[in-house]
Protein backbone atom coordinates (compact mmCIF):
# COMPACT_ATOMS: atom_id res chain seq x y z
CA UNK A 1 0.00 0.00 0.00
CA UNK A 2 0.92 3.68 -0.07
CA UNK A 3 1.01 3.72 3.72
CA UNK A 4 4.43 4.07 5.30
CA UNK A 5 5.09 2.15 8.49
CA UNK A 6 7.11 3.05 11.56
CA UNK A 7 9.28 0.45 13.20
CA UNK A 8 7.96 0.15 16.77
CA UNK A 9 6.66 1.59 20.00
CA UNK A 10 8.21 1.13 23.45
CA UNK A 11 7.15 1.63 27.05
CA UNK A 12 8.87 1.12 30.39
CA UNK A 13 7.40 1.43 33.90
CA UNK A 14 9.13 1.51 37.30
CA UNK A 15 6.85 1.13 40.32
CA UNK A 16 7.87 3.54 43.07
CA UNK A 17 6.33 1.37 45.82
CA UNK A 18 2.75 2.00 44.65
CA UNK A 19 2.19 -1.77 44.29
CA UNK A 20 0.65 -1.40 40.85
CA UNK A 21 0.04 -4.36 38.56
CA UNK A 22 2.90 -3.46 36.23
CA UNK A 23 2.02 -6.00 33.52
CA UNK A 24 -1.49 -4.59 33.18
CA UNK A 25 -0.20 -1.02 33.07
CA UNK A 26 2.22 -2.05 30.33
CA UNK A 27 -0.64 -3.79 28.53
CA UNK A 28 -2.73 -0.60 28.62
CA UNK A 29 0.22 1.43 27.36
CA UNK A 30 0.85 -0.98 24.49
CA UNK A 31 -2.79 -0.74 23.46
CA UNK A 32 -2.27 3.00 23.05
CA UNK A 33 0.88 2.42 20.99
CA UNK A 34 -0.59 -0.32 18.77
CA UNK A 35 -0.64 2.06 15.77
CA UNK A 36 3.18 2.05 15.82
CA UNK A 37 3.42 -1.68 15.08
CA UNK A 38 1.01 -4.55 14.53
CA UNK A 39 3.25 -7.51 13.67
CA UNK A 40 4.29 -8.62 17.14
CA UNK A 41 4.33 -7.46 20.74
CA UNK A 42 5.71 -8.42 24.11
CA UNK A 43 6.02 -7.60 27.80
CA UNK A 44 8.91 -8.37 30.17
CA UNK A 45 8.78 -7.68 33.93
CA UNK A 46 11.51 -7.91 36.54
CA UNK A 47 10.56 -10.07 39.51
CA UNK A 48 13.31 -10.19 42.15
CA UNK A 49 16.00 -9.92 39.45
CA UNK A 50 14.36 -12.59 37.31
CA UNK A 51 12.76 -11.59 34.00
CA UNK A 52 9.29 -12.97 33.33
CA UNK A 53 8.08 -12.38 29.81
CA UNK A 54 5.65 -13.19 27.06
CA UNK A 55 5.90 -12.20 23.40
CA UNK A 56 4.35 -13.43 20.18
CA UNK A 57 3.20 -12.48 16.71
CA UNK A 58 -0.04 -10.51 16.51
CA UNK A 59 -1.91 -7.62 18.09
CA UNK A 60 -1.77 -6.81 21.80
CA UNK A 61 -5.34 -8.00 22.31
CA UNK A 62 -4.53 -11.38 20.74
CA UNK A 63 -1.15 -12.03 22.33
CA UNK A 64 -2.18 -11.33 25.94
CA UNK A 65 -5.05 -12.52 28.08
CA UNK A 66 -5.85 -12.35 31.77
CA UNK A 67 -4.03 -15.58 32.62
CA UNK A 68 -0.82 -14.48 30.91
CA UNK A 69 -0.87 -11.04 32.52
CA UNK A 70 -1.50 -12.61 35.93
CA UNK A 71 1.76 -14.55 35.63
CA UNK A 72 3.82 -11.45 34.84
CA UNK A 73 4.41 -10.07 38.33
CA UNK A 74 7.22 -7.62 39.02
CA UNK A 75 8.13 -4.13 40.22
CA UNK A 76 9.23 -2.80 36.86
CA UNK A 77 9.14 -3.85 33.24
CA UNK A 78 9.04 -2.91 29.58
CA UNK A 79 6.76 -3.50 26.61
CA UNK A 80 7.05 -3.37 22.84
CA UNK A 81 4.97 -3.34 19.66
CA UNK A 82 6.82 -4.10 16.42
CA UNK A 83 6.67 -3.44 12.74
CA UNK A 84 9.78 -4.93 11.13
CA UNK A 85 12.09 -2.78 9.03
CA UNK A 86 15.32 -4.52 10.08
CA UNK A 87 15.20 -8.28 10.60
CA UNK A 88 12.59 -10.80 9.58
CA UNK A 89 8.97 -10.65 10.70
CA UNK A 90 9.02 -13.65 13.03
CA UNK A 91 8.66 -14.58 16.69
CA UNK A 92 12.45 -14.76 17.18
CA UNK A 93 12.65 -11.03 16.43
CA UNK A 94 9.70 -10.11 18.64
CA UNK A 95 10.66 -7.95 21.57
CA UNK A 96 11.57 -7.43 24.39
CA UNK A 97 14.79 -9.41 23.95
CA UNK A 98 16.13 -11.03 27.13
CA UNK A 99 19.68 -11.99 28.09
CA UNK A 100 21.54 -13.30 31.13
CA UNK A 101 24.57 -11.29 32.25
CA UNK A 102 26.87 -11.16 35.26
CA UNK A 103 24.38 -9.42 37.59
CA UNK A 104 21.27 -11.34 36.55
CA UNK A 105 18.87 -10.85 33.67
CA UNK A 106 17.96 -7.87 31.52
CA UNK A 107 15.44 -7.13 28.78
CA UNK A 108 15.57 -4.53 26.01
CA UNK A 109 13.02 -2.95 23.65
CA UNK A 110 13.95 -0.63 20.79
CA UNK A 111 12.23 1.76 18.41
CA UNK A 112 14.39 2.81 15.49
CA UNK A 113 16.90 1.54 12.98
CA UNK A 114 20.70 1.36 12.95
CA UNK A 115 22.42 2.67 9.84
CA UNK A 116 25.62 0.72 10.61
CA UNK A 117 23.96 -2.57 11.65
CA UNK A 118 25.60 -4.72 8.95
CA UNK A 119 29.04 -3.29 9.61
CA UNK A 120 28.69 -3.71 13.37
CA UNK A 121 27.30 -7.25 13.04
CA UNK A 122 30.24 -8.31 10.83
CA UNK A 123 32.75 -6.84 13.27
CA UNK A 124 31.13 -8.60 16.22
CA UNK A 125 30.93 -11.90 14.32
CA UNK A 126 34.66 -11.66 13.55
CA UNK A 127 35.21 -11.41 17.30
CA UNK A 128 33.28 -14.63 17.89
CA UNK A 129 29.87 -13.19 18.77
CA UNK A 130 26.91 -15.51 18.13
CA UNK A 131 23.50 -14.06 17.25
CA UNK A 132 20.12 -15.60 18.04
CA UNK A 133 18.14 -13.40 15.63
CA UNK A 134 18.77 -10.83 12.91
CA UNK A 135 17.37 -7.64 14.44
CA UNK A 136 19.55 -4.62 15.18
CA UNK A 137 18.13 -4.58 18.73
CA UNK A 138 20.22 -7.64 19.57
CA UNK A 139 23.34 -5.77 18.46
CA UNK A 140 22.57 -2.91 20.85
CA UNK A 141 21.91 -5.29 23.73
CA UNK A 142 25.13 -7.24 23.19
CA UNK A 143 27.27 -4.07 23.09
CA UNK A 144 25.64 -2.80 26.27
CA UNK A 145 26.20 -6.12 28.05
CA UNK A 146 29.83 -6.11 26.86
CA UNK A 147 30.50 -2.77 28.52
CA UNK A 148 28.61 -3.73 31.69
CA UNK A 149 30.77 -6.87 31.89
CA UNK A 150 33.84 -4.63 31.64
CA UNK A 151 32.76 -3.06 34.96
CA UNK A 152 31.50 0.18 33.51
CA UNK A 153 28.69 2.02 35.26
CA UNK A 154 25.30 1.86 33.55
CA UNK A 155 25.56 5.39 32.21
CA UNK A 156 29.09 4.81 30.91
CA UNK A 157 28.05 1.48 29.36
CA UNK A 158 25.21 3.25 27.55
CA UNK A 159 27.52 6.07 26.46
CA UNK A 160 30.09 3.63 25.05
CA UNK A 161 27.30 1.74 23.27
CA UNK A 162 25.95 4.95 21.77
CA UNK A 163 29.39 5.74 20.35
CA UNK A 164 29.34 2.44 18.42
CA UNK A 165 25.82 2.62 16.99
CA UNK A 166 24.63 5.06 14.35
CA UNK A 167 21.01 5.70 13.45
CA UNK A 168 17.72 6.22 15.23
CA UNK A 169 16.79 4.73 18.57
CA UNK A 170 14.63 5.17 21.61
CA UNK A 171 15.44 2.31 23.96
CA UNK A 172 14.17 0.98 27.29
CA UNK A 173 16.06 -1.63 29.33
CA UNK A 174 14.88 -3.49 32.42
CA UNK A 175 17.69 -4.76 34.63
CA UNK A 176 18.02 -5.65 38.33
CA UNK A 177 16.64 -2.76 40.36
CA UNK A 178 16.67 -0.28 37.50
CA UNK A 179 14.79 0.91 34.43
CA UNK A 180 17.04 2.52 31.81
CA UNK A 181 16.00 4.61 28.84
CA UNK A 182 17.99 6.53 26.26
CA UNK A 183 17.45 8.37 22.99
CA UNK A 184 19.73 8.79 19.98
CA UNK A 185 21.85 12.01 19.81
CA UNK A 186 19.65 13.48 17.06
CA UNK A 187 16.32 12.63 18.71
CA UNK A 188 15.01 11.00 15.52
CA UNK A 189 12.64 8.73 17.41
CA UNK A 190 10.53 10.16 20.27
CA UNK A 191 10.48 9.30 23.96
CA UNK A 192 8.58 10.98 26.79
CA UNK A 193 8.70 10.75 30.60
CA UNK A 194 5.54 10.50 32.70
CA UNK A 195 4.65 9.91 36.34
CA UNK A 196 1.65 8.21 37.94
CA UNK A 197 1.71 8.79 41.72
CA UNK A 198 5.21 7.53 42.61
CA UNK A 199 5.63 5.44 39.46
CA UNK A 200 7.67 6.61 36.47
CA UNK A 201 6.86 5.79 32.85
CA UNK A 202 8.96 6.06 29.69
CA UNK A 203 7.03 5.79 26.42
CA UNK A 204 7.23 6.51 22.72
CA UNK A 205 4.19 8.81 22.84
CA UNK A 206 2.21 10.77 25.40
CA UNK A 207 -0.99 8.90 24.46
CA UNK A 208 0.34 5.92 26.45
CA UNK A 209 0.68 8.15 29.51
CA UNK A 210 -2.88 9.43 29.07
CA UNK A 211 -4.26 5.90 28.94
CA UNK A 212 -2.52 4.96 32.17
CA UNK A 213 -3.56 8.21 33.82
CA UNK A 214 -0.02 9.55 34.20
CA UNK A 215 1.03 13.18 33.96
CA UNK A 216 3.59 14.34 31.40
CA UNK A 217 6.90 15.32 32.99
CA UNK A 218 8.94 16.12 29.86
CA UNK A 219 10.49 14.61 26.75
CA UNK A 220 13.78 12.74 26.87
CA UNK A 221 16.19 15.04 25.06
CA UNK A 222 18.51 13.81 22.29
CA UNK A 223 21.47 11.90 23.69
CA UNK A 224 20.01 11.75 27.21
CA UNK A 225 20.25 8.69 29.45
CA UNK A 226 17.50 8.15 32.04
CA UNK A 227 18.00 5.73 34.96
CA UNK A 228 15.08 5.08 37.32
CA UNK A 229 15.45 3.20 40.60
CA UNK A 230 14.12 3.32 44.16
CA UNK A 231 15.81 6.70 44.63
CA UNK A 232 13.87 8.23 41.75
CA UNK A 233 14.82 9.47 38.30
CA UNK A 234 18.41 10.27 37.33
CA UNK A 235 19.48 12.01 34.11
CA UNK A 236 22.83 11.89 32.32
CA UNK A 237 23.49 13.91 29.18
CA UNK A 238 25.92 12.59 26.58
CA UNK A 239 27.74 14.81 24.11
CA UNK A 240 25.91 15.61 20.88
CA UNK A 241 26.81 17.75 17.88
CA UNK A 242 23.76 19.92 18.55
CA UNK A 243 21.97 18.85 15.37
CA UNK A 244 18.51 17.55 16.36
CA UNK A 245 16.36 15.86 13.72
CA UNK A 246 13.04 14.51 14.97
CA UNK A 247 11.33 12.48 12.23
CA UNK A 248 8.73 14.84 10.71
CA UNK A 249 6.58 11.84 9.77
CA UNK A 250 5.61 11.61 13.45
CA UNK A 251 3.43 14.66 12.72
CA UNK A 252 2.45 13.68 9.18
CA UNK A 253 1.40 10.08 9.84
CA UNK A 254 2.95 7.98 12.62
CA UNK A 255 1.90 9.43 15.95
CA UNK A 256 -1.61 9.30 17.35
CA UNK A 257 -3.47 12.62 16.91
CA UNK A 258 -3.88 13.14 20.66
CA UNK A 259 -0.16 12.78 21.36
CA UNK A 260 2.36 15.52 22.08
CA UNK A 261 5.75 14.92 20.48
CA UNK A 262 8.62 17.08 21.77
CA UNK A 263 6.26 19.86 22.77
CA UNK A 264 4.00 19.91 19.70
CA UNK A 265 0.47 18.50 19.48
CA UNK A 266 0.06 16.07 16.59
CA UNK A 267 -3.56 16.89 15.73
CA UNK A 268 -2.83 20.62 15.66
CA UNK A 269 0.17 20.03 13.39
CA UNK A 270 -1.92 18.02 10.91
CA UNK A 271 -4.72 20.59 10.93
CA UNK A 272 -2.14 23.32 10.29
CA UNK A 273 -0.70 21.25 7.42
CA UNK A 274 -4.13 21.17 5.79
CA UNK A 275 -4.54 24.92 6.16
CA UNK A 276 -1.12 25.55 4.63
CA UNK A 277 -1.90 23.09 1.83
CA UNK A 278 -5.03 25.09 0.95
CA UNK A 279 -2.95 28.27 0.80
CA UNK A 280 -0.28 26.70 -1.41
CA UNK A 281 -2.66 24.77 -3.71
CA UNK A 282 -6.11 26.41 -3.84
CA UNK A 283 -8.82 24.84 -6.01
CA UNK A 284 -12.47 25.38 -6.95
CA UNK A 285 -14.42 22.44 -5.54
CA UNK A 286 -17.65 21.42 -3.79
CA UNK A 287 -16.41 19.04 -1.08
CA UNK A 288 -13.25 18.23 0.85
CA UNK A 289 -12.80 14.64 1.99
CA UNK A 290 -9.98 12.57 3.46
CA UNK A 291 -8.37 9.21 2.91
CA UNK A 292 -9.19 7.77 6.37
CA UNK A 293 -7.92 7.93 8.99
CA UNK A 294 -4.59 9.75 9.34
CA UNK A 295 -5.45 12.46 6.78
CA UNK A 296 -8.65 13.50 8.55
CA UNK A 297 -7.14 16.42 10.49
CA UNK A 298 -5.37 17.76 7.39
CA UNK A 299 -8.61 17.55 5.39
CA UNK A 300 -10.46 19.48 8.10
CA UNK A 301 -7.69 22.08 8.01
CA UNK A 302 -7.97 22.37 4.24
CA UNK A 303 -11.74 22.81 4.55
CA UNK A 304 -11.35 25.43 7.29
CA UNK A 305 -8.87 27.49 5.26
CA UNK A 306 -10.57 27.18 1.88
CA UNK A 307 -14.18 27.46 3.03
CA UNK A 308 -15.07 24.33 1.05
CA UNK A 309 -17.37 22.06 3.12
CA UNK A 310 -15.94 18.86 4.57
CA UNK A 311 -17.71 15.53 4.15
CA UNK A 312 -16.98 11.84 4.56
CA UNK A 313 -16.57 10.64 0.99
CA UNK A 314 -14.74 7.42 1.81
CA UNK A 315 -15.26 4.70 4.38
CA UNK A 316 -12.53 2.38 5.54
CA UNK A 317 -13.07 -1.23 6.52
CA UNK A 318 -11.14 -2.11 9.66
CA UNK A 319 -11.33 -5.82 8.96
CA UNK A 320 -9.06 -6.03 5.91
CA UNK A 321 -5.44 -7.01 6.48
CA UNK A 322 -2.38 -5.25 5.13
CA UNK A 323 -2.73 -5.24 1.35
CA UNK A 324 0.98 -5.16 0.56
CA UNK A 325 1.48 -8.76 1.77
CA UNK A 326 -0.80 -10.15 -0.94
CA UNK A 327 1.21 -12.29 -3.41
CA UNK A 328 0.07 -10.62 -6.64
CA UNK A 329 -0.70 -7.04 -7.68
CA UNK A 330 -4.21 -8.11 -8.72
CA UNK A 331 -4.88 -9.46 -5.22
CA UNK A 332 -3.41 -6.30 -3.65
CA UNK A 333 -5.72 -4.17 -5.81
CA UNK A 334 -8.71 -6.25 -4.75
CA UNK A 335 -7.78 -5.83 -1.09
CA UNK A 336 -7.58 -2.04 -1.52
CA UNK A 337 -11.08 -2.03 -3.02
CA UNK A 338 -12.30 -3.98 0.01
CA UNK A 339 -10.52 -1.61 2.38
CA UNK A 340 -11.79 1.69 0.92
CA UNK A 341 -15.29 2.34 -0.40
CA UNK A 342 -16.71 5.57 -1.84
CA UNK A 343 -19.92 6.98 -0.34
CA UNK A 344 -21.89 7.80 -3.48
CA UNK A 345 -24.49 9.93 -1.69
CA UNK A 346 -21.80 12.37 -0.57
CA UNK A 347 -19.72 12.67 -3.75
CA UNK A 348 -21.96 12.07 -6.78
CA UNK A 349 -21.95 15.05 -9.14
CA UNK A 350 -19.43 17.02 -7.04
CA UNK A 351 -15.93 18.35 -7.51
CA UNK A 352 -13.92 16.61 -4.78
CA UNK A 353 -10.73 17.64 -2.97
CA UNK A 354 -9.19 14.39 -1.72
CA UNK A 355 -6.60 14.90 1.03
CA UNK A 356 -4.03 12.28 1.99
CA UNK A 357 -0.88 12.44 4.09
CA UNK A 358 1.54 10.98 1.51
CA UNK A 359 1.95 9.11 -1.74
CA UNK A 360 4.64 6.44 -1.60
CA UNK A 361 4.07 3.96 -4.43
CA UNK A 362 0.94 5.45 -5.96
CA UNK A 363 -1.03 2.25 -6.49
CA UNK A 364 -3.49 2.75 -3.64
CA UNK A 365 -4.01 6.40 -4.52
CA UNK A 366 -4.86 5.52 -8.12
CA UNK A 367 -7.48 3.01 -7.01
CA UNK A 368 -9.08 5.44 -4.55
CA UNK A 369 -9.29 8.21 -7.16
CA UNK A 370 -10.86 5.71 -9.55
CA UNK A 371 -13.37 4.63 -6.87
CA UNK A 372 -14.48 8.24 -6.35
CA UNK A 373 -14.95 8.78 -10.07
CA UNK A 374 -16.81 5.51 -10.44
CA UNK A 375 -19.15 6.74 -7.71
CA UNK A 376 -19.98 9.84 -9.73
CA UNK A 377 -17.42 12.49 -8.73
CA UNK A 378 -17.16 15.11 -11.49
CA UNK A 379 -13.54 15.95 -10.59
CA UNK A 380 -11.01 14.66 -8.08
CA UNK A 381 -8.28 17.06 -6.96
CA UNK A 382 -5.59 15.32 -4.96
CA UNK A 383 -3.88 17.24 -2.14
CA UNK A 384 -1.02 15.74 -0.10
CA UNK A 385 -0.14 17.13 3.34
CA UNK A 386 3.59 16.38 2.92
CA UNK A 387 6.15 16.90 0.13
CA UNK A 388 6.94 14.23 -2.51
CA UNK A 389 8.76 11.27 -0.92
CA UNK A 390 11.84 10.93 -3.13
CA UNK A 391 14.51 9.31 -0.97
CA UNK A 392 14.69 6.09 1.09
CA UNK A 393 14.52 6.27 4.87
CA UNK A 394 17.36 4.62 6.81
CA UNK A 395 15.97 5.41 10.26
CA UNK A 396 13.12 2.94 10.65
CA UNK A 397 10.45 3.58 8.02
CA UNK A 398 9.75 0.84 5.48
CA UNK A 399 11.01 2.88 2.52
CA UNK A 400 14.20 0.97 1.79
CA UNK A 401 14.99 1.95 -1.80
CA UNK A 402 14.17 4.75 -4.23
CA UNK A 403 12.72 2.15 -6.62
CA UNK A 404 9.66 1.95 -4.35
CA UNK A 405 9.04 5.69 -4.54
CA UNK A 406 6.94 7.04 -7.39
CA UNK A 407 8.14 10.63 -6.79
CA UNK A 408 11.76 9.57 -7.37
CA UNK A 409 10.87 8.50 -10.90
CA UNK A 410 8.01 10.75 -12.02
CA UNK A 411 7.29 14.48 -11.95
CA UNK A 412 4.23 15.84 -10.15
CA UNK A 413 2.44 16.15 -13.50
CA UNK A 414 3.30 12.55 -14.39
CA UNK A 415 2.09 11.31 -10.99
CA UNK A 416 -1.15 13.22 -11.49
CA UNK A 417 -1.76 11.44 -14.77
CA UNK A 418 -0.76 8.08 -13.31
CA UNK A 419 -3.25 8.30 -10.42
CA UNK A 420 -5.99 9.77 -12.65
CA UNK A 421 -6.51 12.98 -10.64
CA UNK A 422 -7.65 16.26 -12.19
CA UNK A 423 -4.94 18.11 -10.26
CA UNK A 424 -2.28 17.26 -7.71
CA UNK A 425 -0.63 19.45 -5.08
CA UNK A 426 1.94 18.60 -2.41
CA UNK A 427 2.77 20.60 0.71
CA UNK A 428 6.15 22.31 0.36
CA UNK A 429 9.08 21.44 2.64
CA UNK A 430 9.00 25.04 3.88
CA UNK A 431 5.33 24.66 4.75
CA UNK A 432 5.93 21.28 6.38
CA UNK A 433 8.64 22.67 8.67
CA UNK A 434 6.14 25.19 10.03
CA UNK A 435 3.38 22.81 11.04
CA UNK A 436 4.60 21.44 14.45
CA UNK A 437 3.99 24.56 16.53
CA UNK A 438 6.29 24.95 19.57
CA UNK A 439 8.28 21.82 18.72
CA UNK A 440 11.49 21.68 20.77
CA UNK A 441 13.70 20.03 18.12
CA UNK A 442 14.75 20.38 14.52
CA UNK A 443 13.08 18.07 12.02
CA UNK A 444 14.41 15.28 9.82
CA UNK A 445 13.13 15.70 6.24
CA UNK A 446 15.61 13.31 4.60
CA UNK A 447 12.93 11.33 2.74
CA UNK A 448 11.95 14.57 0.99
CA UNK A 449 15.34 16.23 0.37
CA UNK A 450 17.95 13.48 0.83
CA UNK A 451 19.74 15.27 3.70
CA UNK A 452 20.48 12.61 6.33
CA UNK A 453 21.42 13.95 9.75
CA UNK A 454 23.78 11.07 10.58
CA UNK A 455 25.92 11.93 7.53
CA UNK A 456 27.16 14.89 9.58
CA UNK A 457 28.43 12.71 12.44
Amino acid sequence: MDEVKDKCGVIGIYDGKDNFDIARLLYMGLFSLQHRGQESCGIAVNANNEILSHRDMGLVSKVFDDNILSMLKGRHGIGHVRYSTCGASCKDNAQPIIVNYKDGMMAIAHNGNLVNANELRAKMADNGEVFLADSDTELILKRFVYYIAADHSIEKAVEHTMKEITGSYSIVISMPGKLVGFRDPHGIRPMIIGKYKNTYILASESCALDTIGAEIIRDVVPGEIIIIDDDGLHSYQTKTNGCSALCVFEFVYFARPDSYIDGANVYAARHRAGRQLAIEHPVQADLVTAVPDSALAAALGFSYQSGIPFGHGLMRSRYVGRTFIQPTQEMRDSAVKLKFAAIRHEIEGKRIVLVDDSIVRGTTTRLIVQALKNAGAKEVHMRISSPPVKYPCVYGIDIATSKQLIASKLSVEEIQRMIGADSLGYLSIEGLNQIPENVNLGLCTACFNGKYCTDED
